[in-house]
């Protein structure tokens, strides 16, 4: 076995359907909303809402969704993870003058991480540094990704030694890439009144239980306005996505937008510096529902700015993360 084989590095995004029609779309929500990181209810409780009052309709709905964004060779998250693989593989080869195994994962949906291990595996990776895609730790998607990686490295023999990269929220590569891409942005089509950074929400018990995603997005969002330069009231902190009743994070997204097209804001700009690759919550969530509900509150322009992906900051920045973990 070569030295060069030796280490290998996985790259894990939290998934999507295989299709946008709610027969795909079902199979990926029950795998999802049945991870109990995700859903902290007690499981026969749960099991009666999710399989007949959730499963039987969101689905549908969710699809029509997924197809406004669905693009000609499939779903963005899965083809940003794609090109994410490859251009890393392209960046550590550069760098460190030999190759390196890369190889991508869903924790829910294909490839499945069994199968991301499975293929460094076989490329005889002794060492696996993983990277959570992920750069605020959450017991629901980071969390979630180690109790998916522990079950299948229980099937492997050998299992190979494992890096993890728990969180990156404050790493300088990060902060820069971000705030990078947004200054290139701006550097085109002028700058914003308000700049809002909307994360991914979680439920308040979660956090007051001890989970640390909300500080970290908070210190996250501080070190990018502040190397943007725009460390006070021009840019808003806000959460999105919420689900079912219980309270998440405040102030919401869709609150925060509504707010500030009644208050007359002539152009907000909106960053999801949560995710790592464009997906439903950003695409539809935010670009088509998050433009619609702030110019129907009154506001005049809105812009949603793509800030990781592929573009050569993001995949700069997650080659130094992955190079400083091999």
């Amino acid at each position: 076995m070569s030295e060069a084989r030796a280490t290998g590095v996985l790259l894990v995004n939290l998934g999507t359907p295989d299709a946008p029609t709610p027969a795909a779309v079902r199979r990926y929500l029950r795998e999802f909303l049945w991870d109990p990181r995700v859903v902290q209810i007690p499981r026969p409780l749960w099991w009666l809402i999710l399989n007949f009052a959730i499963l039987p309709f969101r689905p549908a709905k969710a699809a029509r969704k997924y197809a406004t964004i669905w693009r000609e060779d499939g779903s963005p998250l899965r083809v940003y993870l794609g090109r994410q693989v490859q251009l890393l593989r392209g960046y550590l080869g550069e760098q460190l003058g030999r190759p390196v195994p890369v190889a991508g994962a869903m924790r829910y949906g294909k490839p499945s991480i069994a199968t991301g291990l499975g293929e460094l595996a076989a490329r005889e990776c002794v060492r696996i540094v993983v990277l959570p895609l992920y750069p605020q730790y959450a017991g629901s998607t980071t969390g979630s990704s180690k109790d998916a990686v522990a079950r299948a490295l229980n099937k492997m023999r050998p299992a190979p030694t494992l890096k993890w990269v728990e969180d990156f929220h404050a790493h300088p590569a990060y902060v820069k890439a971000i705030a990078k891409n947004v200054n290139e942005y701006w550097m085109k089509h002028g700058r914003p009144d308000r700049l809002v950074m909307s994360f991914h929400g979680l439920p308040r018990a979660v956090v007051a239980a001890g989970d640390p995603y909300e500080r970290q997005c908070r210190e996250s969002a501080r070190l990018i306005a502040t190397e943007l330069g725009w460390n006070d009231a021009r840019t808003i902190v806000s959460f999105q996505s919420r689900f079912g009743a219980q309270e998440w994070l405040q102030p919401y997204t869709a609150q925060t937008l509504a707010a500030l097209g009644r208050d007359g804001t002539a152009r907000v700009d909106v960053i999801c510096p949560g995710f790592a690759a464009d997906c439903l919550e950003t695409l539809e969530e935010i670009a088509q529902e998050g433009r619609d509900t702030f110019r129907k509150a009154g506001g005049k322009e809105f812009h949603y700015i793509p800030t990781t992906n592929d573009t050569p900051s993001w995949m700069t920045a997650i080659a130094t993360i992955v190079t400083e973990n091999l």
